[in-house]
């Protein structure tokens, strides 16, 4: 089991993407502890008294890779009072502090997984995509939908990845779109207007019987996507999901 670990973070960079949607960087004040992709972080904005009790906190899954740990990067959209304060209070320069690891939503790619991911939920799977290598064997289907194209904010690191593994299919979906000529994409990329659909998706993964499906995302995604896929016959025990929010 991992040794958590409380840190004071330095915010080094807060990147808004629009729509209440952003990406922060965090500069821990020494090295953060071994972490698995898709675990996650505990954020709290107020001082941390080593006497005393930890502040009010939430928890947001940690999207850089494990190799990097002077460095942490979270993805939030504004939903309830904690990321709305985060919103108006984190400036680049101040300081919050963090314990982690936590958290076991960890992708086993030993036979092949379907990730699905709403929004900022494609924090889980990033650090897993980056970690993937060429030789990788198994199939790898990434699921991953978003309110408008420019929601996508981790398309290019998805594309990188795409690009160099064969073994990776992706299927992106956009809810909200008034373009008739959806972007061009790799050889192993699509796009759908619409919502994530287990249905739209099903005749592009190879052996969905065989497959793990992790999903990630918004609550009602999560419900959603999970009984579509019981619909199809997939197993319960064969159904991951991230539900900690």
């Amino acid at each position: 089991m991992a040794v958590t670990s409380k840190l004071a973070c330095l915010v080094e960079q807060i990147v808004r993407h629009g729509e209440h949607v952003y990406t922060v960087i965090l500069r821990p004040e020494r090295q953060a502890p071994r972490f698995r992709p898709g675990q996650f972080l505990h954020l709290a904005l107020d001082p941390y008294d080593p006497s005393g009790f930890w502040p009010e906190s939430r928890v947001f899954s940690i999207a850089s890779s494990p190799s990097q740990r002077d460095r942490l990067r979270i993805s939030y959209s504004v939903r309830g009072r904690f990321t709305a304060r985060m919103e108006t209070d984190l400036v680049e320069g101040c300081t919050v502090w963090v314990k982690m690891p936590y958290g076991d939503f960890v992708v086993d790619s030993r036979a092949d997984v379907v990730l699905f991911a709403g929004g900022t939920g494609i924090t889980a799977f990033a650090a897993f995509l980056e970690g993937l290598t060429p030789t990788a064997r198994e199939t790898v289907t990434l699921v991953y939908g978003a309110r408008t194209r420019s929601l996508l904010i981790y398309r290019d690191l998805v594309r990188r990845c795409a690009r160099s593994l064969p073994s990776l299919d992706v299927s992106y979906f956009i809810e909200q779109s008034t373009d008739t000529n959806p972007t061009a994409w790799g050889i192993h990329e699509s796009e759908s207007i619409g919502r994530v659909s287990v249905a739209a998706m099903w005749p592009r993964i190879r052996r969905p019987q065989e497959a793990t499906y992790y999903i990630s995302g918004p609550p009602a995604m999560l419900q959603t996507v999970s009984g579509e896929l019981r619909v199809h016959g997939i197993r319960s025990d064969a159904i991951k999901t991230d539900a900690w929010e």
